[in-house]
């Protein structure tokens, strides 16, 4: 197949099931979210180090996962629903948080987005993700969203602001606080 059909020229797509609906579609906005968040992760993945970069790897195969979820409307054929995000998926998210906030500590206090490279681009990872979360959070409104894929969205949210943390602890970088006095 050639990448360009032409088939998207008049402003719509296709679904998985082959369904057409417009590029601006609250289902095609979602996913196409998602795929930022992810291209955003690679992003990060070229300059994180160790565990990180293979769970980075991990987490962006189950983001193809939810943009394949949420590619599938409601009418389609369970054929097309074999790559679910599990609530497995969402605890081992949240161990990863555990895990850090051990090593890093609890937050005291909001910090302001900055530090290593890392760290700024996990920051910037972390708002694409809670914009790929509004986004699903909408089209939840339309037409309904397995929990499971709002709770990864939003643990995944926390796993970011997490590492971005790790990230400055690592490389001695204070973590600056927010004074709401400034």
């Amino acid at each position: 197949m050639s990448l360009h059909t032409r088939t998207g020229d008049t402003g719509e797509t296709s679904l998985i099931d082959g369904s057409r609906v417009a590029k601006d579609d609250a289902r095609v906005c979602a996913y196409g979210t998602v795929d930022e968040l992810n291209s955003s992760l690679g992003w990060c993945r070229v300059v994180c180090e160790g565990e990180i970069v293979q769970a980075i790897i991990e987490i962006q195969t189950q983001l193809f996962h939810v943009c394949s979820e949420l590619a599938t409307p409601p009418t389609a054929d369970d054929k097309w629903r074999h790559l679910a995000i599990t609530q497995d998926q969402c605890r081992r998210l949240e161990s990863r948080i555990d895990e850090v906030e051990a090593g890093v500590g609890p937050i005291r206090h909001f910090v302001l987005p900055g530090g290593t490279e890392a760290a700024c681009r996990l920051h910037m990872a972390r708002v694409c993700c809670r914009r790929a979360e509004r986004s699903v959070v909408t089209l939840h409104r339309i037409s309904p969203v397995r929990p499971e894929v709002m709770v990864y969205l939003n643990r995944l949210g926390d796993l970011l602001y997490a590492w971005a943390r790790l990230a400055n602890r690592q490389a001695g970088c204070p973590e600056i606080p927010w004074r709401s006095n400034a």
